[in-house]
């Protein structure tokens, strides 16, 4: 195993230093690396993939094979690996996971093409396994009751097990209810993990034409709604959004000190921020930010677009300055009375 582990990185070492690899060396390499790769040890993996991650000249079908391995080992392939194209980086999030698209977020640069793909999907949630649960905890009925269960001749017999049957399924429904999370009760909008780690990376970077683009996307509204938001300096309006569509109050807390500076401001070991958080309720920010999307709605019955459209329709205007990472196109006259 040891042996393979060397050869593995040799051929890696090798085929890096190929300023401008032939067609050939590209094909043979192609051919070689698979099976060594697969020969070798986990920590040889991940120093092959980190090598080949700053690697210029990676063939396409490696590239998707790397970008495919469990995330431990792939992910700084995802992340700095200039050799993935926009089509595999999509199908790669698509087929992949979550913990895939996070790392596809952190890249240094996305397309338009990318983003709307990544703002897209929706992961299913993990079943519950209350239910599971509730039927391994059933103990086992005495042979008198179960002959009694075998064998319901009366109609008193099958309309007692009828109601038994209907109390043990409304049992197990309440039961699936117990201790659910803040961010998955009944009725309430919230961000999935793409948009989040989206919305966190645009905040970053301070890219406000993005983060509005994923906000509209995150609330079903219009690009005018997120903007107007955004332009309320205080950082009221956005905190009340970020709690309201139950967001990670770490990454909330994060971009709310990024887009607006004095909220990073700190007193008695407490940021502006942190305070502002900790007086927002949750359902009132939900009611609030449902209100919002209700009087956007009755504004823009088109309904939102999407990044992609939004980004042809900028080409279309002249660049405008965004003070303080808010973006200040002018809000129409519609919204502003609201």
């Amino acid at each position: 195993m040891r042996r393979k582990d060397v050869v593995l990185m040799a051929t890696v070492t090798s085929f890096e230093s190929l300023a401008r690899p032939s067609r050939s060396e590209l094909r043979q390499f192609a051919e070689l690396f698979a099976p060594l790769f697969s020969a070798s040890t986990e920590e040889a993996r991940r120093q092959a993939v980190a090598a080949l991650s700053q690697c210029p000249n990676v063939p396409p079908a490696v590239a998707f094979f790397i970008a495919s391995q469990p995330i431990a080992i792939a992910a700084p392939f995802l992340a700095a690996s200039a050799c993935l194209d926009d089509e595999t980086l999509v199908a790669i999030a698509r087929t992949q996971g979550e913990a895939h698209v996070r790392a596809i977020v952190r890249r240094e640069a996305l397309s338009p093409t990318v983003i709307d793909a990544l703002v897209g999907l929706r992961y299913p949630k993990e079943e519950t396994e209350a239910e599971t649960d509730a039927e391994a905890g059933e103990p086992e009925a005495p042979p008198s009751v179960q002959s009694e269960a075998e064998v319901p001749e009366t109609a008193e017999g099958k309309d007692r097990l009828e109601r038994e049957e209907e109390l043990r399924e409304q049992i197990k429904a309440l039961a699936a209810h117990i201790d659910r999370p803040a961010s998955d009760r009944l009725g309430l909008r919230s961000l999935t993990p793409a948009q989040e780690a989206l919305l966190v990376r645009f905040a970053r970077n301070r890219e406000a034409g993005f983060f509005a683009s994923v906000l509209a996307d995150a609330l079903s509204a219009s690009r005018w709604l997120s903007e107007r938001i955004m332009l309320d300096i205080s950082g009221q309006q956005l905190a009340a959004t970020l709690k309201g569509l139950a967001m990670q109050p770490a990454d909330a807390l994060f971009i709310l000190e990024r887009l607006y500076g004095h909220l990073a401001q700190r007193t008695e070991g407490e940021s502006r921020a942190e305070a502002l958080w900790g007086k927002l309720d949750a359902d009132e920010c939900y009611g609030r930010v449902e209100a919002w999307r209700r009087a956007d709605s009755y504004t823009y019955a088109a309904g939102p677009r999407t990044i992609s459209e939004e980004s042809e329709l900028e080409a279309h205007h002249a660049a405008r300055p965004q003070p303080a990472a808010v973006s200040s196109r002018r809000v129409p006259q519609a919204v502003r009375r609201r």
